[in-house]
C-alpha cells in the first residue's frame, strides 16, 4: 500500500495552483463504534491535487478511499473531499498498543498540509460511577469508552404566562452524558430554527430565550438532549401568551333623543384596542357614556295688541302699529302674519289740503331752539365730567414713584421741610368704606425693598378712608365672630390634610394646601362688594373620584376642587396645581377638564387653541399650570400623546427600613409621577412604615411607546447578600404607568444577609423603559446608622397659613397695586400701557386673553401673584414697571395736586 501511494504521489493532477498550500476546509472528528456499526471519516481541501487518510502512521490503501473532485466557483480552485470507513476489527487490531486515531494529509505544487488527528474508540458496556466518586472507578481498558446519557434533567423549562412584547427565557440544563448531550428545543413537536426567526436565540446555557412575545408564540415547548447513546425530551412547558384589553376611542355624541325639550344622548366605545386574549384583562370603566341634552323647541311669533290711533294728519291720515312680540318667533318658529302698520283716512275722505301757515313756521323755529340748548348743556357735562375724573385718576409721577410703593407704608403727617413725602391725611369722621387691617403686607424681612417715597401712594381721588390698625390675632377672631351671625354661613369639613378652607370678601385672599403646589388666589374685588363667602381648596385621590379616560390620554395633575361652585365671581381665581408632561404642541393635545354638576367630566379648554369661553384659560410651565375660571368646581389637567415621542416625568424614589432586626431587607422602588403631592403621599406612607430615603430622587422621562418599565439589582457583594428575586429583573406593564390613574406604584427587592453582623450594603439599581429613558441609583450606605438623606422626609414646609384673607394674601400692597392698574390699563403713547409690562414679564403670549378682560394690568399682576408667592422679587417686578414708565414721560407725570 506504502508503494503504491508513493507512485500515486508521484503524478499529480495537472491544474492545480502552483503558489498555494491546500488548507482544510472539513477535517476528520473523533467518533465512536457502537456495536459492530462502522463509522465514516471525511476531509476536504483546497487547493489540492491529492488527498489520502494515514492511520496510526500507515497510508490506507488508496481502494479504501472515496474521492470527490469539484471545482471552487468563487476562487477557480480545485477542490478535493475524500471518506473512508473504519471498522471495529481494525480499530481491536491494536488494543492494548495505542489509542486508534487517523490523520488526512492533502498535497499541491507547492506542499503538503495534514489535518487533526481523529480518534476512533470502541464504546463498550461500563458502570456508571457518581461524578463525586469517579476516582474510585477502576480503570477503564485501554480504547474502551463508556459512553451514557442520564434519564433527567438537571433543570427542566416552566409553564408561564407573560405579557405580550413581554421577553421570555426557558431555562434547560441537560443530563451528564458522555460525550456531552447536543440540545435542541421544538415547539409544539416542531424543531426550533434561531437561523428562521431573529426573535429566538439559544444561549450557551442551552437557555431558549424570545425577545419579545408574540401571540404566534403561545405553543409548548420541550428542551431535547442527544449524544450517541440516548435521546432525552424535557417535559413540555405550556408558554400562554396573554393580550390585555384596551379603549378603543369614543364614538361621536348620538343626536338628542327629542327634537323638542329636555332627553338624552350617548356615545360608546368598545374593548378592542386591542381584544383581550389569552387571559388577558378586561378593560376597566365605562363603554357607555349618557349625558342630559335639551333641543330648543320652536315658537311661532304672534302679535302685540295694536296701539292707539294717532292724531289726524296733515294728510287727512292716522295710524296705529302692532309687533310681532308675544311672543318674538325663536328657534326656527313662523314670522307674523300680516302687516304691523295699518293706515286709514281720518275725515270721511272729505279732507282738504291747506298750506303751511305761520304757525307752522314757528313751531320749527322753537324746535330748533331746543335742540341747540341740549347740545349746550351735552357740552357742560362732559367737560365738568372729565374735570372730576382728572382729579380722580391724576397719572404716577415718575418711575421711581412706582417702585417706592414695594414696601410698607408709614402713614404720617408731611413735614413742611419735605413737600414731596408721602401724605394721607383721612377723614375719620365720615368714611364711605370700612376697612379693619393694615393695607400693606408685613414684609419685614430681607426683601423689603428699601426705596424713597414717592407719589405713587398719594390720595385715590376724593373719597375718605377710615383705616382701623389692630392685631391681625385680634383681627381674625373680630373677623369670624361677625360672619358666625351671617345666615347665608355655610360650615365645611374639617380637619383634613389635603383641604384649605376660609372665609373671603371682596378683598380677596389666597388658600394654599402645604407641600402640594396646590393654591386658589382670589383678586381683590373677585368677590361682589357686600358678600361674604367661604371658599374652599381639596385635593382628592384617585380612588375617591373616577375621571374616566379614553384611548391614549392619561392624567398629568391631581384632581382639585375649590368651591363652592356656583357662587358669583367678577373676577377669575386663579388655581395654581402642578404637573408632570414634558410639553410640546407636537405630541400632546393637552385640555382641562371639570366636573359638571349631573357628574360627567367635560372639556372646557384645549391649551393651544383659540378658547370657546372667556370663563377658563391655562398658563401652562414647566412644572405647574395656572387656571384661570370665573366658576369653581372640580378640575383635572388631561393629555392625549399625538406621537410615540410624547413622555412624562416620574420620579425615582428609593425607600428601606430605617431598622433591620432579621436577615431580610427590603428596598422598595417608588416609581410616581413627578408632582409634589404624590411625593407628599408617598414620604407620609414610608413614614408610617418606618422607611428612610436611601437615594436622592432622580427624575425619568416615560413615553408613550407601549413599553414596560423594568427594574433590576446588580453588584452585590456575594459573600455578603443574596437576592431573593427569581427572575433577573421586575416589570410594571406600561398602561399602569400611562394612564396616571395610580399615582405612584412600587417593586420590591427582598435581600438576605448571609451574617447578621453585615451592615454595609453597597449595590445598583437600574430603572429603565424598554427601548428608552433609563436611570442607574448606586446604593452604598449602612444599613444600621446612614441618615445621609433623612432630610427628605421633612418637606419644607410652605410660609404661612393654609388660608390668607385679605392683603396679607399679597406681595404687591393694596394702594400700588391699584395706581399700577389705573396707569397703565388705558392705552400709553409709545406703547407704555400693560402690553409693555407683559412683554416685561415674559407674559405677552396671553395678550388677546388680557385685552378680554376689562382690567388686563390687573390679571397680569394676579398672575404674577400665583407664580411668586411668596418668595417672589418685589424688585424685579418694581424694575419691569420702572421700564414702562421710561418709555412715556407723560405718562409719570405729576399733577400739583397730587404734590
Amino acid at each position: 500500500a506504502g508503494a503504491q501511494q508513493s507512485a500515486t504521489v508521484a503524478n499529480p493532477v495537472s491544474g492545480a495552483s502552483p503558489d498555494l498550500l491546500p488548507h482544510f476546509q472539513l477535517e476528520p472528528e473523533d467518533v465512536y463504534i457502537v456495536k459492530n456499526k462502522a463509522v465514516s471519516l471525511a476531509c476536504r481541501a483546497t487547493p489540492a491535487t491529492q488527498i489520502y487518510f494515514k492511520c496510526n502512521g500507515e497510508w490506507v490503501h488508496q481502494g479504501d478511499h472515496v474521492t470527490q473532485q469539484s471545482t471552487d466557483r468563487s476562487t477557480g480552485l480545485p477542490v478535493m473531499e475524500v471518506r473512508i470507513e473504519v471498522t471495529r476489527q481494525q480499530v481491536e487490531k491494536i488494543f492494548g498498543l495505542e489509542e486508534y486515531w487517523c490523520q488526512c494529509v492533502a498535497w499541491s505544487s507547492s506542499g503538503t498540509t495534514k489535518s487533526q488527528k481523529a480518534f476512533v474508540r470502541i464504546a463498550c458496556e461500563c458502570l456508571w460511577w457518581p461524578r463525586w466518586d469517579r476516582a474510585l472507578a477502576p480503570a477503564a481498558p485501554h480504547l474502551c469508552a463508556s459512553p451514557d446519557l442520564r434519564k433527567n434533567f438537571e433543570q427542566e423549562p416552566m409553564a408561564r404566562e407573560v405579557s405580550i412584547e413581554q421577553g421570555i427565557v426557558l431555562p434547560c440544563r441537560p443530563p451528564e452524558g458522555i460525550p456531552p448531550a447536543e440540545v435542541e428545543w421544538l415547539r409544539n413537536e416542531e424543531l426550533v430554527d434561531p437561523a428562521l426567526d431573529a426573535n429566538v436565540y439559544v444561549t450557551p446555557e442551552h437557555s431558549l430565550v424570545l425577545r419579545q412575545a408574540r401571540l404566534a408564540d403561545t405553543a409548548n415547548y420541550t428542551c431535547v438532549a442527544k449524544n450517541i447513546v440516548a435521546r432525552r425530551r424535557s417535559a413540555s412547558a405550556a408558554i400562554t401568551v396573554y393580550v390585555n384589553g384596551g379603549w378603543s376611542t369614543w364614538t361621536q355624541w348620538s343626536g338628542c333623543s327629542t327634537s323638542c325639550g329636555r332627553g338624552w344622548q350617548k356615545r360608546s366605545r368598545t374593548c378592542t384596542n386591542p381584544t383581550p386574549l389569552n387571559g388577558g384583562a378586561f378593560c376597566e370603566g365605562q363603554n357607555v357614556q349618557k349625558t342630559a341634552c335639551t333641543t330648543l323647541c320652536p315658537v311661532d311669533g304672534a302679535w302685540s295688541e295694536w296701539s292707539k290711533w294717532s292724531v289726524c294728519g296733515a294728510e287727512c291720515t292716522h295710524w296705529r302699529s302692532r309687533e310681532c312680540s308675544e311672543p318674538a318667533p325663536r328657534n326656527g318658529g313662523r314670522d307674523c302674519r300680516g302687516s304691523e302698520l295699518d293706515i286709514r283716512n281720518c275725515t270721511s275722505e272729505l279732507c282738504s289740503h291747506a298750506t303751511p301757515g305761520a304757525e307752522d313756521v314757528a313751531l320749527y323755529v322753537g324746535l330748533v331752539a331746543v335742540a341747540v340748548c341740549l347740545v349746550l348743556l351735552l357740552l357742560v357735562g362732559v367737560l365738568v365730567y372729565c374735570r372730576k375724573k382728572g382729579g380722580l385718576d391724576a397719572d404716577v409721577a415718575d418711575s421711581s414713584i412706582l417702585t417706592a410703593g414695594f414696601q410698607p407704608v408709614s402713614i404720617k403727617p408731611s413735614k413742611a421741610d419735605n413737600p414731596s413725602l408721602l401724605t394721607i391725611q383721612p377723614d375719620l369722621s365720615t368714611a364711605t368704606m370700612t376697612y379693619q387691617g393694615s393695607l400693606c403686607p408685613r414684609q419685614d424681612g430681607p426683601a423689603k425693598l428699601q426705596l424713597p417715597n414717592g407719589h405713587l401712594l398719594s390720595p385715590l381721588g376724593a373719597g375718605r378712608h377710615t383705616l382701623h390698625h389692630s392685631s391681625p390675632a385680634i383681627e381674625g377672631a373680630d373677623f369670624v365672630a361677625r360672619l358666625s351671625t351671617q345666615s347665608y354661613f355655610r360650615s365645611l369639613p374639617r380637619g383634613t390634610t389635603n383641604m384649605a378652607y376660609g372665609t373671603f370678601n371682596f378683598l380677596g385672599g389666597r388658600l394654599m394646601i402645604p407641600n402640594t403646589g396646590i393654591s386658589l388666589l382670589i383678586p381683590p374685588d373677585a368677590i361682589p362688594r357686600g358678600k361674604i363667602y367661604e371658599v374652599y381648596l381639596t385635593l382628592h385621590k384617585q380612588e375617591e373620584v373616577r375621571l374616566p379616560l379614553a384611548g391614549c390620554q392619561t392624567l398629568l395633575s391631581p384632581i382639585v376642587s375649590c368651591g363652592p361652585p356656583g357662587v358669583l365671581l367678577t373676577r377669575p381665581a386663579i388655581l395654581a396645581m402642578g404637573h408632570c408632561v414634558e410639553a410640546s404642541a407636537e405630541n400632546w393635545s393637552i385640555r382641562l377638564k371639570k366636573q359638571s354638576c349631573e357628574g360627567t367630566w367635560e372639556d372646557v379648554l384645549q391649551l393651544g387653541a383659540e378658547p370657546c369661553t372667556e370663563l377658563y384659560y391655562c398658563q401652562l410651565e414647566a412644572q405647574a399650570c395656572y387656571v384661570f375660571t370665573e366658576q369653581l368646581g372640580r378640575f383635572a389637567l388631561v393629555g392625549e400623546s399625538l406621537s410615540m415621542a410624547a413622555s412624562k416625568r416620574l420620579k425615582l424614589v428609593l425607600f428601606a427600613p430605617a431598622a433591620c432586626p432579621s436577615l431580610e431587607y427590603n428596598i422598595r422602588v417608588y416609581c410616581l409621577s413627578d408632582t409634589q403631592d404624590v411625593l407628599k403621599e408617598v414620604i407620609q406612607l414610608e413614614k408610617q412604615l418606618g422607611g428612610q430615603l436611601i437615594g436622592a430622587p432622580r427624575v425619568l422621562h416615560f413615553k408613550d411607546s407601549y413599553h414596560n418599565l423594568r427594574l433590576s439589582i446588580h453588584d452585590m457583594p456575594s459573600s455578603l447578600w443574596k437576592s431573593k428575586l427569581l427572575a433577573s429583573y421586575q416589570e410594571i406593564p406600561f398602561y399602569h404607568i400611562w394612564s396616571g390613574l395610580q399615582p405612584f406604584l412600587h417593586c420590591t427587592f427582598t435581600l438576605e444577609r448571609l451574617s447578621p453582623s453585615t451592615c454595609e450594603l453597597a449595590c445598583k439599581i437600574w430603572v429603565w423603559q424598554v427601548e428608552g429613558d433609563g436611570q442607574s441609583f448606586t446604593v452604598n450606605f449602612n444599613i444600621a446608622k446612614d441618615t445621609r438623606f433623612s432630610d427628605w422626609l421633612v418637606p419644607d414646609s410652605e410660609v404661612g397659613a393654609p388660608a390668607l384673607v385679605g392683603p396679607s394674601a399679597f406681595k404687591i400692597p393694596f394702594l400700588i397695586r391699584q395706581k399700577i392698574i389705573s396707569s397703565l390699563d388705558p392705552p400709553g403713547t409709545r406703547g407704555a400701557d400693560w402690553r409693555t409690562l407683559a412683554q416685561k414679564l415674559n407674559l405677552d403670549s396671553h395678550l388677546s386673553f388680557f385685552a378680554s378682560k376689562p382690567s388686563p394690568t390687573a390679571m397680569i399682576l394676579n398672575l404674577w401673584e400665583a407664580r411668586h408667592f411668596p418668595n417672589g422679587n418685589l424688585s424685579q417686578l418694581a424694575t419691569a414697571v420702572a421700564e414702562v414708565g421710561k418709555q412715556d414721560g407723560a405718562l409719570f407725570a405729576v399733577s400739583e395736586a397730587e404734590c
